[in-house]
């Protein structure tokens, strides 16, 4: 039988709060880019407390879109929970941003690592494409201040089928153990969401 773990707006909040001060510390992000559906939430809550540690009066949230395990048109049986499909992504302009910039990518859940080790590897694959518009004498100064950082709220404590390179800051609200994670957002009826993720703590 799957183990569930219903988590509640709240819970996703205090986790936040309490990462942002070590993500500033350690990484201090000038742009965040949440990957839908599930980073949408955590990428704004951060948001708030990002602004609140660093007084940066503005701070842009971009948004990406990869899909994993929902099935999306156009794609087959086999693809889903193998293959990342691409949804949604950065144009043009919001890919200049990213030159020169701390980039923290945000999601709610590292599970297989995939989706991760997507974002990352293609963003960067973009930022070179990006820097080739720049004269050569100033390109290896702007690749070195380019960096991208990862976000998550959930870490499942067990073996991933991607890796992200050791040199990426690498922050979770909190690591749990390989259960089926239960989103408030997920939920039809939140007042029950909540009700029985207060009786599972009691």
């Amino acid at each position: 039988m799957v183990q569930h773990l219903r988590v509640t707006y709240n819970d996703i909040h205090n986790l936040i709060r309490e990462r942002t001060p070590q993500i500033v510390r350690d990484f201090n992000p000038d742009l965040l880019i949440a990957i839908g559906g599930g980073g949408f939430f955590p990428a704004r809550v951060m948001r708030t407390f990002l602004r609140e540690e660093t007084g940066k009066k503005t701070m842009q949230i971009q948004a990406i879109g990869l899909s994993l395990y929902e099935p999306i048109e156009g794609t087959t049986a086999q693809q889903i929970g193998h293959e990342v499909i691409r949804t949604q992504w950065l144009g043009p302009e919001c890919l200049k941003t990213l030159v020169g910039r701390r980039n923290l990518i945000v999601d709610e859940v590292d599970d297989t690592r995939k989706t991760l080790h997507y974002a990352i590897s293609e963003l960067w694959k973009d930022v070179e494409k990006e820097l080739l518009s720049y004269p050569e004498e100033e390109r290896a100064a702007l690749r070195d201040a380019t960096k991208f950082g990862v976000f998550v709220v959930h870490n499942k404590l067990k073996a991933k089928l991607a890796e992200i390179a050791a040199d990426t800051p690498y922050f979770s609200g909190a690591d749990v153990e390989d259960l089926w994670l239960d989103y408030p957002w997920e939920a039809i009826n939140i007042d029950e969401h909540d009700r029985l993720a207060q009786s599972d703590r009691a």
